[in-house]
């Protein structure tokens, strides 16, 4: 059984892995170039003096991993860390330690140490834009419903468009990822 460092050791950059979304993409770099990182001086030396490693489980198919994948990068690319993405579909025995209420939900971040301890977790998505995906979700009809597949179609079209377009949630995802980096990486001084 691979360690979480070994994953990390196989996995890809997160810039490559952008660079290579096949689904996605185009949402996910105008999330990233939009998205202004807060003024964090204090965030961004820790990050820079523990230099954690971030491993990444994540398909680029995910509206959630779109969103949160470029405000990690913006974190990453300020603070220089090492963040590599692997593919779940790929890795279902490590997806399977990471599981959120037993489904294989991304993305999911992972923080290790330089020496490849687990020290935290992030995934797959923040309270407040789960709640904004529930309302969302509750007006759809039945699965049995024959406008079912149709109404599915339309609402993930308007959880997609405000993963893009509502920049409080880049916020939020920045916000928890600061949580958990913070806890992480204080946790054991």
């Amino acid at each position: 059984m691979m360690t979480e460092q070994q994953y990390f050791e196989k996995g890809i950059s997160l810039e490559s892995y952008m660079a290579q979304m096949e689904s996605n993409q185009h949402k996910s770099y105008s999330i990233y170039e939009k998205f202004e990182l807060p003024k964090d001086p204090e965030f961004l030396a820790l990050l820079k003096d523990k230099k954690p490693h971030v491993l990444v489980i994540t398909e680029d198919w995910s509206g959630d991993a779109m969103m949160s994948n470029a405000i990690l990068r913006k974190i990453a690319d300020a603070a220089d860390l090492d963040v590599h993405c692997i593919y779940r579909d790929d890795n279902l025995e490590l997806m399977d330690r990471y599981l959120t209420n037993g489904e294989r939900l991304i993305p999911k971040y992972i923080v290790l140490s330089e020496n490849g301890d687990v020290l935290g977790e992030w995934g797959p998505r923040a309270p407040k834009v789960q709640e904004f995906v529930d309302k969302k979700k509750s007006v759809l009809p039945e699965k049995e419903d024959p406008q079912y597949k149709l109404h599915v179609k339309t609402v993930t079209g308007e959880i997609l468009d405000g993963f893009v377009y509502n920049d409080d949630f880049w916020h939020v995802v920045y916000e928890e990822l600061r949580q958990v980096f913070q806890t992480a990486l204080t946790s054991r001084e």
